[in-house]
């Protein structure tokens, strides 16, 4: 490894080293920070003013767990590798391969940064009547800067988030609660729209899913497997349910599901500035973090230099894109489970729970099983019914699997027929 990939304190483009390895709580506090989404207060709102009660609990139970599957798995993997997403593809989808998964998850990452960053700047700029593109640079500039310097900024960042998040907010919902006469008439609030179960958990899980799928780039950090799945699985059922809890509170009581903006209707405006900059600060130095890891497995050029390039990119088109992109932004989305699926696959099926040592790995340049199983996951995510990104995810597992046990087979019996040539 050459002296200038060392520098790279993130290990982009390498497998992280013990002594870089982290324990339980800083792992812990950083994959909270990962869960403390936006959008999924966004979901929860729909969700809360759709459902019933007893309905609303059991989606976002079911649909957690599910999270909670996918994301372990992974998890599992990078604690086992030392790993990023954008590494681990190239055994599965191949060097050149994995570009499309580095692609497709940057790309998207760089958007929802520029539409997080307009997130912030327009509501403040509401309630302060500072101009909306000083706020734009200033709050851009600033996520990137910590952004770039990596897992350190991410964990102080996360320990003042995390719990900042957790006590202004809940003291919010039950300021909510009580305005409406406490938890008795918060059960009495008949929803204001319908949704099957099924839509419900689609919801849920497609809130949190491609994002999920960077789950790698932080958990190779852990100092074992066993930190890798428990704080990612404690990260998803405590952080994201309590987002989810937040809006559906939020939009039943006041009719808006940003907790954010239920604090402003609140006249909380101070607190409301800060829950809502440490949500989307958080929210958009990992996604800043993935996409430069992303790139950089593309370019190979250090993580930092990506970080930089991107959170320009994404300032400066910040207005534009949340005024005209956030749709074709969902749409990517959905393309971005199957890759997740794939190298699930590729891990725990084709290679038994072992991979060689990457830096001992000549990759091949293009895998065209990943690439089919990639792209009938995707069909199957628009094309069949039920919980959308889940059926993406499974039928990417089993088209790879499939698939690369016919190979195998073709391969056998090739490699038998030459034995017997020689024979001869």
């Amino acid at each position: 490894m050459s002296k200038k990939q060392h520098q790279d304190q993130d290990y982009s483009l390498e497998a992280i080293p013990s002594s870089a390895k982290k324990g339980f709580i800083p792992m812990l506090v950083v994959m909270l920070g990962f869960t403390f989404f936006s959008a999924s207060m966004l979901a929860g709102g729909t969700l809360g003013t759709s459902l019933s009660i007893g309905k609303f609990v059991s989606s976002v139970f079911i649909g957690n767990l599910i999270l909670c599957v996918y994301t372990g798995l992974l998890a599992y993997i990078a604690g086992d590798t030392g790993l990023s997403t954008h590494l681990l593809a190239r055994y599965s989808f191949g060097e050149k391969g994995s570009y499309l998964v580095s692609f497709l998850v940057s790309a998207t990452q760089v958007g929802w940064f520029g539409v997080g960053v307009a997130m912030f700047a327009i509501p403040v700029s509401k309630v302060t009547g500072i101009d909306v593109r000083i706020l734009v640079l200033v709050s851009g500039l600033l996520m990137t800067a910590t952004a770039f310097f990596g897992m350190k900024s991410l964990t102080i960042l996360s320990m003042v988030a995390v719990p900042s998040i957790a006590i202004l907010g809940s003291a919010s919902v039950t300021m909510a609660i009580g305005d409406v006469g406490g938890i008795a008439g918060l059960l009495n609030i008949e929803p204001t729209g319908t949704m099957t179960m099924s839509a419900a958990l689609s919801l849920c899980v497609g809130t949190f899913i491609s994002g999920g799928t960077l789950t790698p780039d932080f958990t190779r950090f852990s100092k074992n497997k066993k930190v890798a799945v428990s704080t990612t699985v404690i990260a998803f059922l405590v952080g994201n349910s309590l987002m989810l809890l937040f809006g559906a509170v939020g939009a039943m009581v006041t009719g808006q599901a940003d907790i954010a903006e239920v604090m402003f209707m609140q006249g909380l405006i101070i607190p409301a500035i800060v829950i809502l900059g440490l949500n989307i600060w958080t929210t958009n130095d990992n996604a800043l973090y993935g996409s430069g890891l992303g790139f950089s497995n593309i370019t190979k050029k250090p993580k930092s230099m990506m970080v930089i390039m991107n959170g320009i990119i994404g300032t400066i088109l910040a207005l534009f894109l949340y005024n005209n992109f956030m749709g074709w932004l969902n749409l990517l989305n959905s393309f971005i489970p199957a890759t997740g699926a794939v190298i699930i696959a590729d891990y725990f099926i084709v290679n038994k729970r072992s991979y060689k040592q990457f830096s001992s790995m000549k990759f091949e340049k293009i895998n065209i099983n990943a690439i089919i199983a990639w792209g009938l996951g995707v069909l199957g995510a628009f094309l069949l019914p039920g919980i959308t990104p889940l059926n993406s995810v499974l039928i990417s597992i089993v088209s790879y699997s499939v698939m690369n046990k016919i190979n195998n087979k073709k391969s056998k019996s090739i490699f038998s027929d030459q034995e017997l040539k020689n024979a001869a």
